[in-house]
Parts: C-alpha cells; sequence; structure tokens
C-alpha cells in the first residue's frame, strides 16, 4: 500500500512538471501571436506607409493596444513598441516595407538622422540623466 502511495505521489509529481512545462510554452506562444500587438503594428505599418508622421501613427496604434489589451495593467510605451516590432519581425509578409519605420520606434529620426535641435549631442553611455532624448519620447 505504501508503494503504490510512493508511486501514485511520483507519477502525479511528473505530472504536474509536465503540465508546467506546457503551460509556459503556451503562454510563450500567446505572446509571440498577440491579436492585440498586431493590430497594433497593423495601425502603426499602414499609416505610416500612407505618409503619415511617426507621432500620429503611433498614438493611434498605441491607444488601440493599450485599451485593447487584456492586460491588468496598462502596457508600457516601450513595451507596445517592442510588442509592435516583434509583430512585423514575425510576420514581415503582412507588413510589407514596414521595416524601415521600426527605427522611429525605438528614437530613430526618419529625417536626416539628427537630434533635434532642443537635444544637446551628448552620449547616453554612461550617463544616468533622465534627460535623454529617448526616455522623453514615450513621456506623451
Amino acid at each position: 500500500m505504501v508503494r503504490i502511495r510512493h508511486c501514485l505521489a511520483a507519477a502525479l509529481s511528473l505530472a504536474g512538471l509536465t503540465g508546467t512545462g506546457l503551460g509556459v510554452s503556451a503562454q510563450a506562444n500567446q505572446a509571440s501571436t498577440d491579436p492585440t500587438a498586431a493590430k497594433g503594428a497593423q495601425i502603426y505599418c499602414f499609416m505610416r506607409s500612407n505618409g503619415n508622421s511617426h507621432s500620429v501613427s503611433w498614438e493611434a496604434s498605441y491607444a488601440v493596444i493599450k485599451r485593447q489589451g487584456n492586460s491588468l495593467f496598462k502596457t508600457s510605451p516601450e513595451h507596445a513598441s517592442v510588442m509592435i516590432t516583434e509583430a512585423v519581425v514575425n510576420s514581415p509578409g503582412n507588413y510589407p516595407d514596414c521595416g524601415r519605420y521600426l527605427g522611429d520606434l525605438f528614437g530613430a529620426s526618419s529625417g536626416s538622422g539628427q537630434l533635434p535641435e532642443n537635444q544637446p549631442k551628448t552620449s547616453s553611455y554612461g550617463s544616468n540623466s533622465s534627460s535623454s532624448y529617448g526616455e522623453q519620447r514615450y513621456s506623451y
């Protein structure tokens, strides 16, 4: 009787570990095919390819991501940028020519590649200042 109990306990433990592993892979798979991220990427890429500026396209796509997300907490702007980028990279055929706009999500300017006039030309490496351009970008 004791031996049966030990075997049953071992089997249940093994089943629990296997189930936990499946749950983690299911969550990772769900994150890569998040419909909210796909909607945000579709909106951002569509608007940019039709001549809209980064800020207008970003505000529209971020509004969809943060309002239609099924998370308990609001999605941060930085995470929304990553979600859009992942959606485009995972399905480049769904977003033709959108790759050239992805840099704008992370601070690259679509124009001449220069910083705005009011920003000093300093390196962000080794600087803990909160006034860098990349950190102000998402303070809408």
